[in-house]
């Protein structure tokens, strides 16, 4: 079981709020499928730093990775999975998930759970059981292809009131 995580945690993450009907596929099996006060989203380096480690000088850094990732169509066609998991895959941002890793070597993604380098994925459902997570797929799968743009990668924090933004740093422009 994942780590519940505390206050003060902070992720880099790539909204696509196209990608919504995924997680409404998960959230018409159970409203609980589906992690409260984010958008649809992949996860570029989770957990990041604690926010009272968020300087300046890290807010330049993430700039700076943000300003050299294009901006980007995704394309989410497959769904993948595990015990309790349903995701999509995303390809297309594994780019810039690697390059925030190693950006940040001392930081591991996921705390280290899935190794160094995890496969970058849209999560649409975590904590189903068997007939949640296969219903879940099913209503999920009717919904792709879908595609979404990636255009900024956004700095968010978990705060009492659930996760916030903190900060948007868009990609660079074609």
């Amino acid at each position: 079981m994942a780590p519940v995580p505390v206050i003060g945690t902070t992720a880099l993450v790539i909204a696509l709020p196209a990608a919504e009907p995924l997680l409404a596929a998960a959230r018409d099996v159970s409203p609980e499928l589906v992690r409260p006060g984010l958008v649809a989203q992949v996860t570029a380096l989770y957990p990041f730093l604690p926010a009272a480690e968020l300087t300046a000088d890290v807010e330049q850094a993430v700039l700076e990775l943000a300003a050299t990732t294009p901006v980007t169509e995704v394309a989410l066609t497959e769904l993948v999975g595990s015990p309790g998991f349903l995701a999509a895959a995303a390809p297309a941002l594994q780019p810039l998930a690697d390059a925030a890793c190693a950006r940040w070597p001392h930081v591991p993604p996921y705390g280290g759970r899935f190794g160094p380098r995890p496969r970058a994925h849209l999560t649409v459902a975590m904590g189903a059981n068997e007939d949640e997570l296969a219903r879940a797929a099913v209503l999920a799968r009717a919904r792709l292809p879908l595609t979404a743009r990636a255009d900024a990668l956004h700095l968010v924090v978990l705060t009492g009131d659930g996760w916030r933004l903190r900060l948007a740093f868009p990609f660079a422009q074609p």
